[in-house]
């Protein structure tokens, strides 16, 4: 299909969608009252609250807002960015420390508000210009939040004032949103999100009739064409030509801001149920899947999609950009949530393990802007005279994810789609209370068992994820195996179920061999492994052949030192001498979050290994045997 012939029935189904019903969303947060996470993950999300969440100087953050005299910078970023990672995680914690230091956040945040309903940085000459919008939106998002947790109708009504402002200076006749800002409109027009949510509050219909102006935009010469070129099957690094220069508006590939745009119209599909959205989100989707996410479970170079499922194995200057990662992260738990399809889950799994974990410096005073596949890791450059940068202001929204993704509730459905050892309270229609406890050390044993815990015996089903990498796996309750398990799909448990009932389950973790462009990297169920320097057993950067047998690895378990979670040694034949000592030698590996952990750059790590050039493909044999 061309792009005229898409843009020709995109315009069909848009007219369309005022009149189709609206979708429920499948997942109700609502329903988990309290999820407390132990264990390594648990550990890292208390860390990044203590260490980064409370740590940060908001008033530092606040400043700009008061001054409005920007024209370039991106500064009125950071305070939205930040209250909704600190809001999550009291929402995870509880600490009334971390809600005053919201509260008070929040609160002076509204005084910097114009009559007019402005609230910004920048100067009403440049308004509307580079990141103007896109500060709005996550002023606004952030105000929404507060609203939520609070119930303060007075951020609730700031909010509002932030978009009716807007729309007096965008919108039919005035201002056309996509040529506002940067990278052919999609910051600026990735505020569809907050709009949805002030329409889901209030119901006021100028928010909605907005948000369909936004989506009708895209598909403008001016626009980013989300829709119709997704409609075209158009991978997401080919959408627009590649830029004369990287960072400027005719640069289409902006990663985060084109997922942020998606987000947004996953929202609108909730309210109008017009498939188009949802289709088009699930193609772009798809692609990126195929196309751009690693190993680790991320993507992007220089913060922009670049075929980089392929090219993963080159060294590549500026990957996996944290705030990728947690913008992936959070659309992926979206489509969850609207198509409860469990793959979703495995690249949440696939990214929390070791994308994200592996963003967080070891002391947990920082969270780093990228995080290469091999090298060392570092601090980010500091945005804007803030003394702060976009990834250390966004990372701690992923760790605050991690707690409302892994127990979710659809009616009577109990979800469990992360294993961790951990305790949940969860309130299933009728007011009937459960709590569930895992009990596990996985992913470094197979094993997790599950204490189902209801008030009084009571009949819902529960849903177990069984990853798409397990290529066996096995449940039981109270001892008895249960039949129908399928690698990449929920296992539902429907049943009366009564305190002290137990689920035990056992996934598939062998270490896999990915081989990729004459490179070789080891996968141990969701966790990803390297070769860390620390270790002292050689250089990390040698050819080497890593023997395998069928495509799996025999690990050997090792005590893991001070700087890892998990340790493992691997079978390998090092180097291009085979005249020599050609035995294998046992190497250690760890998994890829503490590898470089501790961002010294006179140690090294690399998840890649070349493989050895064997142009006989067979084994070698001396001469004289």
């Amino acid at each position: 299909m061309n792009i005229l012939s898409c843009v020709k029935s995109i315009s069909i189904l848009l007219a369309c969608s005022c009149s189709m019903t609206g979708v429920a969303q499948i997942v109700n947060n609502s329903s988990v009252k309290q999820v407390k996470i132990s264990g390594y993950v648990g550990t890292r999300i208390d860390d990044c609250i203590a260490h980064r969440v409370k740590a940060q100087d908001v008033d530092h953050l606040v400043e700009p807002f008061r001054h409005q005299d920007e024209k370039s910078r991106w500064q009125s970023e950071f305070w939205g960015k930040w209250i909704q990672g600190a809001i999550a995680s009291y929402r995870y914690n509880q600490d009334p420390e971390l809600y005053q230091i919201i509260k008070n956040a929040a609160e002076s945040l509204m005084e910097t508000q114009l009559p007019n309903g402005y609230i910004g940085n920048y100067a009403p000459e440049y308004q509307l210009q580079q990141w103007d919008v896109w500060g709005r939106k996550y002023t606004s998002l952030g105000l929404i939040a507060w609203y939520d947790l609070s119930g303060d109708k007075k951020a609730l009504e700031a909010a509002c004032k932030v978009v009716d402002h807007l729309m007096t200076q965008v919108g039919p006749g005035k201002v056309d949103i996509v040529s506002t800002g940067n990278y052919v409109g999609m910051p600026s027009s990735s505020i569809l999100e907050p709009v949805m949510y002030l329409y889901n509050r209030t119901k006021e219909a100028r928010y909605l009739d907005f948000a369909k102006y936004i989506v009708g935009q895209w598909e403008t010469a001016g626009g980013p064409q989300l829709i119709s070129k997704a409609i075209a099957d158009i991978p997401v690094a080919n959408r627009f030509p590649h830029p004369k220069t990287w960072f400027s508006r005719e640069n289409g590939q902006k990663a985060y801001e084109m997922m942020s745009c998606y987000e947004g119209l996953l929202e609108l599909y909730k309210v109008t149920g017009n498939p188009l959205y949802l289709s088009v989100v699930e193609k772009t989707v798809g692609h990126i899947i195929r196309e751009e996410i690693n190993v680790a479970g991320s993507g992007s170079a220089f913060e922009c999609w670049y075929g980089g499922e392929e090219r993963q194995t080159q060294p590549t200057y500026h990957t996996m950009e944290t705030c990728v990662t947690f913008t992936w992260m959070q659309l992926c738990n979206r489509l969850l949530g609207v198509t409860g399809n469990s793959l979703y889950a495995d690249y949440m799994e696939t990214a929390i393990y070791n994308a994200l974990m592996a963003s967080l410096k070891a002391d947990a005073s920082q969270i780093a802007k990228y995080s290469p596949l091999e090298g060392w890791r570092h601090e980010g450059e500091e945005q804007c005279g803030m003394h702060i940068n976009c990834c250390n202001a966004n990372g701690p929204r992923a760790f605050a994810m991690i707690p409302q993704f892994a127990y979710q509730v659809q009616d009577d459905c109990v979800h469990i789609n992360f294993y961790a050892p951990s305790e949940a309270v969860l309130v299933l229609p009728g007011k009937k209370p459960v709590q569930l406890k895992q009990t596990t050390d996985y992913p470094a044993t197979d094993r997790i068992d599950i204490e189902v815990n209801p008030a009084k015996e009571t009949a819902f089903t529960i849903a177990l994820r069984i990853p798409a990498w397990s290529k066996m796996a096995t449940v039981s309750v109270n001892g008895q195996p249960e039949s129908g398990v399928l690698q990449g799909a929920y296992l539902p448990l429907n049943r009366k179920w009564k305190k002290g009932d137990r689920i035990s389950i056992e996934l598939d973790l062998r270490a896999r061999l990915i081989e990729k462009n004459q490179a070789q990297a080891i996968v141990r169920g969701p966790v990803v492994l390297a070769r860390d320097s620390r270790f002292g057993d050689g250089f990390v950067d040698e050819t080497s052949i890593i023997v395998s047998k069928d495509g799996y690895v025999e690990l050997t378990p090792v005590a893991a030192p001070g700087f890892a979670w998990l340790a493992f040694t691997a079978p390998m034949v090092l180097g291009t001498d085979l005249e020599g000592d050609r035995a294998p030698k046992q190497i250690h590996f760890c998994d890829f979050a503490s590898a470089g952990n501790t961002w010294d750059k006179t140690q090294r790590y690399r998840v890649w290994l070349p493989k050895t050039l064997n142009v006989m493909y067979s084994p070698y044999k001396p001469y004289n045997q």
